[in-house]
Formats: C-alpha cells, structure tokens, sequence
C-alpha cells in the first residue's frame, strides 16, 4: 500500500455549462436559456479566483461544456467580447489566474493539436476524461464522445509534453473488458509519451431528470476490482485517482488507488454538486493511519523534467518543495 495520499487544494469554475454533447447521466450541461446556463464572464470569474488564493488553493481547474462555441448563443456571446474562439477566452482566463498566483488546469473536452499547443504556456497541467474505449448508449447524442476523437486528444497532448489527467467512468454500461481496454489504451500512451500523471477511476452515480436517473452505481467490490485491475496495467509512475466526495476511499487505497484529486475548500463540485467536498480534517479521517500529501496540479516528476512554461516558472517555485510537493510554509 502507498506511503501516503496526495490531494491539492483547488478553485472549480464552471465558465460554461452549454454543450455540444448530451450525455445520459449529466445534469451539468444546460441549453443556452434553460434556468442554470452560465456563460461566465471574467468580472465573475474574479473574486472567485481571489476567494481561492485566500483560503489557500494552488490550482484553479476550468471547466466548460466541450466546444460551447458550436451553440450559436455561446459563440454571439464570445464576439461580442472580441473572442475568435473558446480557446482565445480561456487563454485569457488562465493569464488572469497566474496573475492572483493560482496555476491553471483546463478541462475543455475534446481539442485539436493547435488548441492545445496554443493553452499549454498557460497551463501547469490539463486533463479529458476517456470514460471508455468501449460503445455505450449513454454516448449515443454525443459527437465528442466518439473514442478515436478522445484518444487523440490526449495523444496530442503527448506530443505536446503536457502532464496530463485522465480517467475512466465506472458504470455506464460498459462491459469489463472495455474498462480493461480503456486502461490499456492510456497505459499505452503513457508509454510512449511519458505524460499521464494521473488516471481517474470515477464510479457513475446517477442524477435525478436524466436517462439514467434509475440505472444502478457500480458496487463497492466492482470499484475495488477495477482499482485492481488499474495498478496492476498502468504505470507505476502513474497516480490511480478516486473521488472522495463520491465513494470511502479508504478501501480503494489499500487497492492501489494513490490520489484524490483537487479538493475545493471555496467552491462545489459542479459536475456532482449534490456530493459535498470533504474538509481537508475530514479526508484524513476516512484515511485512518494513512498520511496525506498535498501536491499542485502538476506533479513533482514533472516540475523536474521542466515541463511546464517559463510564465508558470516562478509560481510553480514559489509554490513546491524540493521534491515537487506543496512547500508548507
């Protein structure tokens, strides 16, 4: 079992909530004038990002609804402010982030190499979730779900040198042998590219007025055998995520699970707001006798191998020990 536990302290901002996809169990995407869209403007962002450096974050992760600007109600809104595209605005974004001296990580869904080449000075880390290899009726209205358009992603990013998160979701109708496939594809990746930091094991958990509103969670020993199963095919260099506001981590760990992901002391999980964030207090006590250990969103091997920009490199000094975790001061 691991020595310890990572986690990092993080501000969530969901800049947009429209979406080209409509997934079977999400509640997070919304149609551009449905009650809850949110096209988020950076007078809004602000005080948040500020919120997060006071109570103590070292990341702010930007999520959105994958390629919102193909909603012509999100693309207007992006003209208006002088935006040729969602990347140009998160660009602009993340600037302002390492401005309050918070290191960005985006989450926009599927992106060509451009786009991602075009992010990476501004990001210390970025992330897609596969969700799986495999074909699922959950998936059936969603073009950006197409495997092949996500493994190139995270490919690209390969390519591209960035540390990079990504995952499977657990429960969605795949079979095992597709979460076997899934993590066989990342840990193939990996291996040629050396840029997986981490690989989420997220266990679905249906959402009231969606399609799947009644189809059942993963059980505790499928999320132990898949865990399992994870460790023995990625990495070792790879850290095994699990989400502590969705399932007890603790018996995960002694599985192989290594991580728990950003953890906001100042702002909800928008893509699962109905699961509170535990308390950094409270995530020690589901871990027993196992100690934590907060890290930034990119990972100590990788703020030694210098993959990062020289617009982060202050920050991420100012930020990190000598081995790469949070400097506690």
């Amino acid at each position: 079992m691991t020595k310890y536990v990572t986690f990092s302290r993080n501000v969530f901002v969901p800049v947009t909530n429209v979406c080209r996809n409509k997934c079977g169990y999400c509640t997070f995407r919304r149609e551009p004038n449905e009650p809850g869209s949110c096209f988020m403007s950076p007078q809004e962002i602000l005080p948040i990002l500020r919120e997060g450096k006071k109570v103590g974050c070292t990341e702010v992760l930007f999520t959105f609804g994958e390629y919102a600007e193909e909603i012509p109600q999100y693309k207007q809104w992006l003209g208006e402010r002088e935006y040729n595209s969602n990347v140009e605005y998160v660009i602009d974004l993340c600037k302002l982030a390492v401005k309050i001296g918070l290191l960005p990580h985006t989450n926009a869904g599927v992106l060509n190499y451009m786009e991602l080449e075009a992010l990476k000075p501004w990001n210390a880390s970025m992330g897609l979730m596969l969700e799986t290899t495999g074909t699922v009726a959950a998936h059936s209205n969603c073009p950006g779900k197409i495997p092949q358009l996500r493994i190139k992603t995270i490919r690209y990013a390969g390519e591209l040198q960035i540390p990079f998160t990504t995952g499977i979701l657990v429960g969605i109708g795949e079979t095992l042998d597709d979460r076997i496939d899934s993590l066989q594809c990342i840990a193939n990746l990996h291996e040629e590219y050396g840029h997986i930091q981490e690989v989420i094991i997220q266990n679905f958990m249906p959402k009231t007025g969606t399609p799947m509103e009644k189809h059942p969670s993963p059980t505790l020993e499928e999320m132990i055998q898949i865990v399992s199963i994870a460790r023995e095919i990625l990495p070792s260099d790879i850290a095994i995520q699990v989400a502590p506001n969705l399932i007890d981590p603790y018996l995960l760990i002694k599985y192989g699970a290594t991580d728990l992901g950003g953890i906001s002391p100042s702002t909800i999980d928008w893509i699962n707001p109905e699961a509170e964030w535990p308390t950094v207090e409270k995530l020690q006590e589901m871990l027993r006798d196992i100690p934590l250990r907060e890290r930034l969103p990119i990972y100590p091997q990788y703020i030694k191998k210098g993959w990062y920009n020289q617009n982060l490199n202050s920050l991420i000094k100012s930020m990190a020990d000598g081995e790469g975790y949070r400097k506690i001061s």
